[in-house]
């Protein structure tokens, strides 16, 4: 099955985070009606968006919600701590949304399934070689998506991020306020793993953006990376850019130990999931968005334009509290990737 192509499509977003509402404000931009299913009872939404309450790990739930879908997107992440049993009945909705609604199924997921890149630069190709119990979890979804569309079964495109930063993404990002907050007042900022090491980040608007083309292009189904800066930028000189935008000279980093990580999860299971992916820190992790861009002609956003987008929205989000008194919005540990 194919989905349709006309502007009179309906697409149904599942997730209302950072990519899934730069998501409906880039299928908007389309001429797609667009309907985002989340939990949260005021996410941030581009005008003409119709929103629905519903939780996707219901089946009948989230398929009435996804009622006359020509594509439904899996955008959804669930508690950093709670993959393993969430994660799981998440997908299995959305693909009961998608199969109810005969519609495409496009699913965002990272690259925690490749492993350890042993010097190599992660492609679609890259041999699924999980290093950590969620890359375990990621690993089981994906390849049951790939069974789907191998069978077919299901219209599935899959597309996988490496960790993201920019608009959006706030505290959620392993680059995100609690590092360029720091950074761009000249002070010190704590990073994960050894900052020197060449490390790919995906820009928000980015994979939004693939997800967009993809699921509203027929013949796109199968795996893809999103966008990523080709070049092998570091941490350090991702984040001296930051710096510099902000008048200083370099960014001032420390590393925060894995010891002391081990020892934060002991009280915090947050914090205990992140120090299993510290991995994709101590060495080069490096993804190729590179069939995108030859296929599609996507790519990726530099990191100059990238980071000085990251600080515009950091420094906009920090003057809107000031005025309104409102407190800092609640937000998880830092996590890696989607």
């Amino acid at each position: 099955m194919s989905a349709a192509t006309g502007g009179e499509e309906l697409h149904v977003v599942l997730g209302a985070g950072a990519v899934g509402s730069r998501l409906a404000a880039e299928l908007v931009a389309r001429g797609r009606r667009v309907r985002v299913v989340s939990r949260s009872s005021r996410p941030a939404l581009p005008a003409g968006v119709e929103l629905v309450h519903a939780d996707a790990s219901d089946p009948g739930g989230v398929a009435a919600a996804a009622r006359g879908a020509a594509v439904v997107h899996q955008v959804l992440n669930p508690a950093y701590h709670r993959w393993a049993q969430d994660f799981p009945p998440l997908q299995a909705g959305a693909v009961h949304a998608a199969r109810s609604a005969g519609a495409r199924l496009v699913s965002l997921e990272n690259v925690y399934l490749y492993g350890r890149p042993g010097g190599r630069t992660l492609t679609e190709d890259s041999p699924h070689r999980p290093a950590a119990r969620k890359g375990r979890v990621r690993q089981a979804m994906a390849e049951e998506l790939e069974r789907l569309r191998r069978d077919g079964e299901l219209d599935v495109v899959q597309v996988r991020a490496s960790d993201f930063y920019g608009p959006g993404a706030g505290r959620q990002s392993v680059i995100g306020d609690r590092v360029l907050g720091p950074v761009a007042r000249g002070r010190t900022a704590s990073v994960l793993g050894d900052p020197d090491e060449p490390h790919s980040y995906a820009f928000v608007p980015d994979v939004a953006r693939a997800l967009a083309v993809l699921g509203t292009t027929p013949g796109t189904a199968g795996v893809w990376h999103a966008p990523h800066d080709p070049r092998p930028f570091t941490t350090r000189e991702v984040l001296d850019l930051a710096a510099q935008a902000a008048g200083h000279e370099r960014a001032r980093l420390r590393t925060t130990p894995t010891w002391a990580l081990r020892s934060l999860g002991l009280v915090s299971p947050t914090v205990r999931e992140v120090a299993e992916m510290e991995y994709e820190f101590a060495e080069p992790f490096l993804v190729s968005g590179e069939r995108l861009a030859a296929e599609h002609g996507l790519r990726a956003t530099p990191y100059e334009q990238g980071v000085a987008q990251a600080l515009a929205d950091l420094s906009a989000r920090t003057a809107q509290r000031r005025r309104t008194g409102a407190p800092r919005a609640a937000h998880p540990q830092a996590t890696p990737g989607s």
